[in-house]
């Protein structure tokens, strides 16, 4: 049985979905929701109310401020998925390539299963699973859930 699970989130309903599958599914466990901010994505990158869609506000104070309030609001709403279930969850965040973060994580933090949704965007003409889950799929030292 596993005593730490790791579920790496985004906001995306399938992320939701890993999470709520983690607290059902592994009662005993500890449940870490880790979020990993990615530089090279739009949102984060640049903002529309800047005098040009071009200019990146990336590293600024401004692109701080923005992505710990997205990150807040997120881990908000892990809480409340959590109170759900009566379960408590750890949450954890850091700034870089999903992919290789959630994989190192698994490795150093001592998670012993991983649980993560297949897709963070919802796209119609997408492939079965996203770069990240597959990433995670292949690299990962403990086994993984993948939900669609």
């Amino acid at each position: 049985m596993s005593r730490h699970v790791l579920v790496p989130v985004d906001g995306s309903p399938l992320s939701e979905r890993a999470l709520r599958h983690a607290l059902q599914e592994f009662p005993d466990a500890d449940v870490t929701a880790y979020h990993v901010v990615d530089l090279f994505e739009p949102e984060y990158g640049t903002r529309d109310d800047f005098d040009s869609v071009y200019e990146p506000m990336l590293g600024s104070e401004e692109w701080h401020r923005f992505v710990t309030e997205e990150t807040d609001r997120l881990f908000e709403r892990i809480g409340e998925i959590a109170a759900d279930d009566d379960r408590s969850v750890t949450t954890d965040s850091d700034i870089g390539q999903p992919a290789r973060l959630i994989v190192e994580y698994a490795t150093e933090e001592d998670v012993d299963h991983v649980v993560v949704g297949s897709h963070g965007r919802l796209d119609a003409d997408r492939p079965l699973f996203g770069s990240v889950a597959e990433t995670v799929a292949r690299r990962s030292p403990v086994p993984v859930t993948v939900l669609r």
